[in-house]
């Protein structure tokens, strides 16, 4: 058992850049042994900078906490691809949407997040966002951001740019 926590604490390095699901892109930036509640653990520690939030994660335990690495650019193209895509909004009740979305943008998902962001940008000539659909879009818009500017290597504004050029083409 302990063997098999050894050889999956090698799938992370210090350094690199990981997206965790419910708090997005992160850097490892170390690996340590902790005792919690009398049992020895090897913990990813991991430096969300946006947030200014530090989280540990027990190596045994990242894949299936959904812990990955950024996407690859192939991946991040389908998600450029995906915004530029016809909205789909189901016609039931906002709440019941308002969870959905939740879901998809901490699945961690990159995909799902660019579908969040693809059903509720809005274009000048529509109606106004209400302050949850706002508060969602911005969130999954955000997240958005952080991987493809990691990925990229580009900062978070340049990042930003070419998300809303993405979308201008769907209005297009």
């Amino acid at each position: 058992m302990v063997k098999r926590a050894q050889d999956k604490s090698a799938a992370f390095e210090v350094g690199q850049h990981v997206v965790y699901p419910a708090h997005g892109v992160g850097t490892i930036t170390g690996v340590e042994k902790e005792s919690v509640a009398g049992i020895d653990l090897e913990v990813y520690v991991v430096s969300f900078e946006q947030d200014k939030m530090i989280l540990r994660v027990p190596t045994a335990r990242a894949a299936d906490s959904g812990m990955r690495a950024l996407a690859g650019t192939k991946l991040v193209d389908d998600a450029l691809k995906t915004l530029g895509g016809r909205a789909r909004v189901k016609r039931t009740m906002w709440s019941r949407r308002a969870q959905e979305y939740e879901a998809k943008i901490n699945s961690g998902d990159l995909i799902s997040i660019a579908e969040v962001v693809r059903d509720l940008h809005r274009l000048e000539d529509q109606p106004e966002q209400s302050y949850s659909e706002r508060q969602l879009y911005e969130s999954a818009l955000d997240r958005m951001a952080r991987e493809l500017a990691a990925v990229e290597n580009i900062d978070r504004d340049a990042a930003m740019e070419r998300l809303t050029v993405s979308l201008a083409k769907k209005a297009a």
